[in-house]
């Protein structure tokens, strides 16, 4: 019986190897070759290598040079040489020894300067001392700091806020707090540096879409749409997210907050928006572009701002409900691990803070003359304003370039140097050009404050086209 047996499963195995797939066949011939070859094949020991004398040693030692840490920079680079500013930057500033009108400062509601502004600090300083020598979570916490993160979330209207020591570190430590590896992050293309390093940190999925266009972001939303549908599995469990600024540092234009809440229930995506330069400017009491545009604040999921424009200050904060903020003060690197804002600073923040709400009537004030120097800008031959009527920060670029960006920057600030010998302050927006995922083109940013009168705006943009023909033309 036994015999028969085996006989029988031979003829199977036969019988089976003719009904198999050639190609079958071929790929089980390949592999038991390439067995065969392994089990026969001969093994060589690596030559050893036999050892150096001193003298050949020495003189291998003497050939080799090591690679430069870092990249050899000219001495002439913009970034090596500072312009040496002298007092206060408020409304005068005293720069290189010459004091001119500053249109190059951030100080937008004119409160760097003030004097109840500076008394509070002083107060502060008096009581509590220079500075905290920890973080949050380890005696870093006054009573001064919340205070102040009271008083921001009541200001704008949300259920809690968390402030920041270092403005640049807000959104930076916000954006990887909830977005993870395996998330998708929606970003427009002129997002700024800061949530460039959060998105880096972050290690999430990032897809970018054109500045400011909503057909574009809904392309790429439809498309994720569709991905999600062939795995609903891994979709279940992915988070997605659109990033974008309120008013944009890189350009000066406003995002278009309707059409983005709109996308974001359609698509069941989380908004976070970021606020340094439209909080303290948009919005009937300057509570921004949520304000400005009449949007429900709950409608965002997340909101960041600086205290270093409007506020005149240290340090950044965000805001929203509490179990989202709450999360940040687990999970938000720059509030964990740095050392808390100096009290005397958050003390700033807060009597700037009421100042703010003692005259809402400001933020018409800054408006107006916004407007004022973008309309009195236009029609400068060789130069185009770009950003938005409204922007106390927009750009000032070259009509045509020169097709070189060296060459471009090195006239734009020709044009800076000579409005400086003039009595006007300006800057040229600067940018880490190897590090930006969309490097903008050069410009000349200029800042506009409520503390500029209508004669100096209108000497600003008198001096700026003089300088730009003798320097263009």
């Amino acid at each position: 019986m036994a015999a028969v047996a085996e006989q029988w499963v031979l003829v199977e195995m036969v019988q089976a190897l003719y009904e198999a797939p050639a190609y079958h066949l071929i790929l089980e011939g390949i592999l038991i070759l390439w067995i065969i070859r392994l089990l026969f094949s001969k093994t060589y020991k690596l030559q050893e290598r036999s050892d150096l004398t001193v003298k050949e040693k020495e003189e291998l030692i003497e050939e080799w040079q090591p690679e430069p840490l870092v990249p050899p920079v000219s001495k002439d680079h913009p970034a090596l040489n500072y312009n040496i500013v002298s007092g206060p930057p408020s409304h005068n500033i005293v720069v290189n020894g010459k004091e001119c009108i500053n249109f190059a400062s951030f100080n937008f509601l004119g409160l760097l300067d003030n004097p109840r502004v500076k008394a509070a600090a002083l107060a502060s300083l008096k009581k509590y001392g220079v500075g905290t020598c920890g973080p949050r979570g380890f005696y870093g916490t006054f009573d001064v700091h919340l205070d102040l993160e009271d008083r921001l979330a009541k200001f704008m209207k949300t259920e809690e806020a968390i402030i920041y020591s270092y403005g640049f570190a807000t959104i930076a430590s916000a954006i990887p707090a909830y977005s993870k590896r395996g998330d998708i992050v929606f970003v427009d293309k002129a997002a700024c540096f800061a949530i460039q390093k959060g998105l880096q940190a972050s290690r999430s999925d990032i897809k970018l879409f054109e500045h400011n266009d909503m057909e574009d972001l809904e392309r790429l939303l439809k498309e994720q749409e569709i991905e999600d549908q062939k795995n609903p599995r891994k979709a279940r469990v992915t988070r997605r997210f659109i990033v974008v600024e309120g008013l944009y540092m890189n350009t000066g234009t406003i995002c278009p907050l309707p059409e983005l809440v709109k996308l974001k229930y359609k698509y069941k995506a989380r908004i976070f928006l970021e606020e340094s330069l439209s909080f303290g400017v948009l919005g009937e009491h300057g509570r921004g572009v949520t304000e400005h545009f009449g949007i429900n604040i709950d409608d965002i999921d997340l909101i960041s701002a600086n205290m270093e424009n409007s506020l005149a200050s240290i340090g950044g904060f965000c805001c929203g409900r509490s179990f989202v903020i709450d999360h940040q003060r687990l999970s938000g690197q720059g509030y964990c691990f740095s050392a808390s804002l100096p009290p005397l600073l958050a003390a700033a923040a807060i009597e700037a803070l009421n100042i703010m709400e003692e005259n809402p009537g400001i933020f018409a004030v800054l408006k107006e003359k916004c407007k004022r120097i973008h309309k009195a800008l236009q029609g400068i031959s060789g130069l185009k304003v770009a950003g938005e009527s409204i922007s106390p920060a927009f750009h000032l670029q070259l009509e045509e370039s020169t097709g070189s960006r060296d060459k471009d920057v090195k006239l734009l600030q020709e044009i800076v140097t000579g409005c400086m010998d003039r009595g006007i302050a300006l800057t040229q927006a600067r940018y880490l050009e190897k590090e930006e995922k969309n490097l903008p083109p050069p410009s000349i940013r200029v800042v506009v404050t409520v503390e500029q009168t209508e004669e100096e705006l209108d000497k600003a943009a008198s001096t700026i086209n003089e300088v730009a023909q003798i320097v263009l033309l």
